[in-house]
């Protein structure tokens, strides 16, 4: 049951994290949601009402019924007007809910309301490291990573200061090194051991006129790093190639990796003592230090280098590919297959290629051709 403190005659709770949190803790009891209220408002003004004389009103037509608990979600506030956004509290009058709910509410909406009502808010737990995470993370690493022995032991000794109260604020890291050798494997088997879907962001696929309103904030509608960085559901925090970014934008990140606070001009968000992880392809410290500044690169608390894999290692991970796709096959599929046999045929490329997203789809190809001339000398 959602409760919370008391201000004339409505009840508001304010929560901030991810929207199955919000579910959970809106349990089964009836709600209706804000958008569906402002579409029924809008009908009502538009609908000519005939009045014969004699007659009454309908009960329900007369006196609107009070909404018993009012809910929006973080994805609503798009879709309100942006004068109705300016003027929320007054909104929030003209339905009158007994109680609202809101989730991770544009920053002057929570301000508006805080003038008018008392407010509760409720922040999610995030997933944090733990000493456990630190023991299941050291003796799973040789299982999902192929090599890079040393970045196991930088990363537990950066991810150690998680593991204590003392931390307030997040733990920054840099993976640095070439293409496909696990610097994106790696944060995601951290945030497989805590839980939770990755919030994962790849800065190349922003263009920059979008890319300053996603970092900075542009109108409520629009997509922002700050509404995503609420909506979360993990506690690692993965910017793939931030080498990509312009470094026009290296500002905005000071006081997140500084702190633990973005803002932008819509939401302010405090990320805790999570776990914020660039990755960039960048070949030494000096180039990362070139490429960002003193003042961008001082503030992470780790810079952790991605090594090129041996051709012993490209072949451990042709093995283990080729194993995990054949398990996959259909038993009439490895029927026509032996897996010894796509492992001879694949270990030239340990002389080719030490990219293992590449060495996967070369896996995937190899495979498929296999299948298909078998399938087609059979008919």
């Amino acid at each position: 049951m959602l409760g919370s403190s008391m201000s004339g005659d409505t009840k508001v709770t304010i929560y901030y994290g991810p929207l199955s949190w919000l579910q959970e803790q809106l349990g089964s009891e009836k709600h209706k949601y804000l958008l569906d209220i402002i579409t029924e408002q809008d009908a009502a003004r538009r609908r000519i009402t005939h009045a014969v004389e004699g007659q009454t009103l309908p009960a329900d037509e007369e006196v609107e019924r009070r909404p018993k608990r009012l809910v929006a979600e973080s994805a609503d506030y798009a879709s309100v007007q942006e004068h109705a956004i300016m003027n929320f509290v007054g909104l929030i009058r003209s339905i009158n809910p007994k109680q609202l709910v809101l989730h991770n509410p544009p920053a002057h909406i929570h301000l508006q309301l805080a003038r008018e009502f008392s407010i509760e808010v409720k922040r999610y737990a995030y997933p944090a490291v733990t000493r456990d995470t630190l023991v299941r993370f050291r003796d799973g690493f040789a299982g999902h990573l192929v090599g890079q022995s040393a970045v196991k032991e930088s990363l537990l000794a950066a991810m150690y200061p998680l593991t204590t109260d003392r931390r307030t604020t997040p733990v920054v890291l840099m993976f640095y090194g070439p293409s496909g050798v696990g610097k994106t494997e790696s944060a995601q088997f951290l945030n497989e051991l805590l839980g939770g879907t990755l919030l994962r962001k790849q800065f190349s696929m922003f263009h920059n006129d979008k890319f300053a309103s996603y970092l900075f904030g542009g109108t409520h509608s629009e997509d922002s790093l700050a509404r995503d960085l609420l909506d979360r559901e993990s506690g690692v925090i993965l910017i793939d190639e931030f080498d990509k970014a312009n470094p026009v934008f290296h500002s905005a990140f000071y006081q997140l990796f500084d702190g633990g606070v973005f803002e932008d001009k819509n939401y302010t968000v405090e990320v805790g003592p999570s776990l914020i992880i660039c990755t960039s392809n960048y070949g030494t410290e000096d180039a990362i230090r070139q490429a960002l500044g003193d003042a961008l690169y001082s503030r992470f608390d780790a810079l952790i280098e991605f090594k090129a894999l041996t051709k012993d290692e490209i072949r451990d991970v042709i093995e283990r590919l080729v194993d995990d796709r054949f398990s996959n096959l259909a038993p009439d599929e490895q029927a026509r297959l032996t897996p010894n046999a796509l492992k001879t045929i694949l270990y030239p490329l340990a002389d080719k290629s030490g990219n293992v997203r590449k060495l996967g789809k070369l896996v995937d190809e190899v495979i498929s051709l296999l299948l298909v001339r078998a399938l087609l000398s059979e008919v």
